[in-house]
């Protein structure tokens, strides 16, 4: 009985630091792709830089079931196949401990995550989903002066003006009304194109103003414009003592829900065939999760004799078909060519009934061997 509690706990404790030091970096290089990939956005105009913070966030809050259970499978791989290669299984299989004696303290060390999947599969993900497309639609309906940071070029919504702001000064510029909502700004530099012709205004100071009707305009105070069609050289120069542009802004629209931002709640009672695809593959995340740290023990087998990487080529191999099999499934119910009924359950089934053969594989070969002893 000491025995096996001793196992146990050896197992349980080194799986947990085996997960550990691979959460963290596997979490480092999401979230390292996911920054790049943001900062690009935000470069090209197509992201404002203030929520990339934000979305790298719900980004990482979405993927972190895949990171989770990817983390489970390799855990279990790792620690297990150090044992074969430092003779230790040999120690435990001559001490009366068969292969299967792994699977309660796998079981037990990979339930917590196995739970924790299922709860990010279920909740957690959809709603970072549902966040992250509201955050992205709320920047895009900001209006021009929004968009605008100090010290920065930033192209209208519409694409015809370049706004540049050199910095918000806080202070209340006359004319302004009393709400507050209005500020003033300094050195001011505005391009549009109208009818074919270039304007450049240019103002050392300036201020929002908003009217009754509700319109909003950049008040430009003592400033010039230059007029001309590119590629002239007859420009006009105007001096103005008040210049007010219009901003353009987007009409607030409802948050686009897609299959992947639904709750499962939702997916459910839509009856619709992407809504149960999608719902196929979230219960899919923690059912596989289960089935590769079952999947682990077989695979884990490492001939000290040879070499150390073929059976971690053979479990990468083995994650990604697996993957690629629950993708599939997901397809074909959402296209109609199979039933949720049948497909949410086929593939991890016959992953399962593949994990049992490759224990009896295992457990046979071992047996051959103390024979031949």
């Amino acid at each position: 009985m000491a025995r096996g509690l001793t196992f146990e706990r050896a197992v349980i404790r080194e799986c947990t630091g085996t997960a550990g030091a691979t959460f963290v970096a596997l979490f480092a290089i999401l979230l390292t792709t996911q920054l790049i990939r943001l900062l690009s956005q935000a470069a090209g105009g197509k992201l404002v830089s203030e929520a990339v913070v934000a979305l790298l966030g719900f980004g990482a809050l979405t993927h972190l079931p895949i990171l989770l259970s990817l983390t489970l499978f390799i855990a279990v791989l790792l620690t297990l196949s150090r044992s074969y290669r430092d003779s230790e299984m040999s120690v435990w299989f001559a001490s009366g401990l068969p292969l299967t004696a792994w699977v309660k303290p796998v079981l037990k060390f990979s339930a917590p995550l196995v739970a924790a999947i299922a709860v990010l599969s279920l909740l957690l993900s959809p709603w970072a989903q549902s966040k992250s497309t509201e955050y992205r639609q709320r920047m895009d309906t900001r209006d021009d002066v929004a968009r605008v940071s100090p010290g920065a070029f930033k192209e209208s919504a519409s694409g015809e003006r370049v706004f540049f702001v050199e910095a918000a000064s806080g202070e209340s510029a006359p004319g302004e009304s009393a709400s507050g909502e209005e500020g003033a700004v300094r050195n001011i530099f505005i391009s549009s194109v109208q009818h074919g012709r270039l304007g450049v205004m240019m103002s050392s100071n300036g201020y929002t103003e908003n009217m009754p009707n509700g319109d909003r305009f950049v008040v430009l105070v003592d400033g010039r414009r230059y007029e001309g069609t590119p590629g002239s050289p007859e420009y006009r120069v105007m001096e103005f003592e008040r210049y007010a542009v219009r901003i353009e802004t987007k009409e607030a629209r409802g948050i686009e829900q897609t299959t992947k931002s639904l709750p499962t709640w939702a997916l459910l009672q839509g009856g619709s065939n992407a809504g149960k695809g999608e719902v196929l593959w979230r219960l899919g995340l923690p059912l596989a999760a289960f089935n590769l740290a079952l999947l682990a023990i077989p695979l884990s087998f490492v001939n000290p004799r040879a070499g150390r990487t073929n059976n971690l080529v053979l479990a990468l191999l083995t994650y990604m078909f697996y993957s690629n099999l629950v993708s599939v499934c997901q397809a074909w119910v959402a296209q109609g060519r199979l039933s949720f009924d049948t497909g949410w359950w086929l593939v991890h089934v016959v992953m399962f009934v593949v994990m049992i053969l490759l224990f009896f594989k295992r457990l046979s070969i071992f047996s051959w061997a103390r024979l031949r002893r």
